[in-house]
């Protein structure tokens, strides 16, 4: 009898823990998309006129020809969480369409996310919200004009 009831709590144990996956798509929750894993580089921070900060003159609507400052990794594990470090950037009008950009320290943040294929949704910070996924990209559409900022993009990392 005790081996009976050791196999039935056995099974019951088994099942359990067997039966509820991330990826079994049970009562129409889908699994995360799993191909956004990996380290994020910030390779455009773009504004909607362009400028020539670095005066070079070169003027760009990304900002990271402009500054040197200006860096930002986002981490995306495969336990769920991320984790984000970047520069802040503060935007100063001057003149007419002219504008003063500088690095003004760092923000960092952690949480958890969730994608599917087509966002990212980040939880935990408000700092990233949803970012949208294009291509090898991902998006952060902000949307306003200048002195704001209209989008920041991310391509990952290539580890060799």
């Amino acid at each position: 009898m005790k081996i009976l009831k050791k196999s039935a709590l056995f099974a019951l144990l088994l099942f359990a823990v067997t039966s509820c996956g991330l990826d079994d798509g049970v009562e129409g929750i889908e699994p995360p998309n799993f191909d956004v894993i990996g380290l994020w580089d910030l390779v455009e921070v773009n504004v909607s006129q362009a400028q020539d900060l670095n005066m070079d003159e070169t003027s760009s609507t990304n900002l990271l020809n402009e500054l040197d400052c200006i860096s930002g990794t986002l981490l995306i594990d495969g336990d769920l969480v991320w984790t984000y470090e970047q520069s802040d950037i503060a935007i100063t009008a001057i003149t007419g369409d002219q504008f003063n950009a500088d690095c003004s320290g760092t923000t960092s943040a952690t949480g958890t996310w969730f994608a599917d294929e087509t966002e990212v949704t980040f939880t935990g910070d408000p700092v990233l919200g949803e970012l949208s996924i294009v291509g090898n990209r991902l998006v952060n559409e902000i949307g306003e004009n200048l002195p704001g900022v209209l989008s920041f993009v991310y391509e990952r990392r290539i580890v060799n």
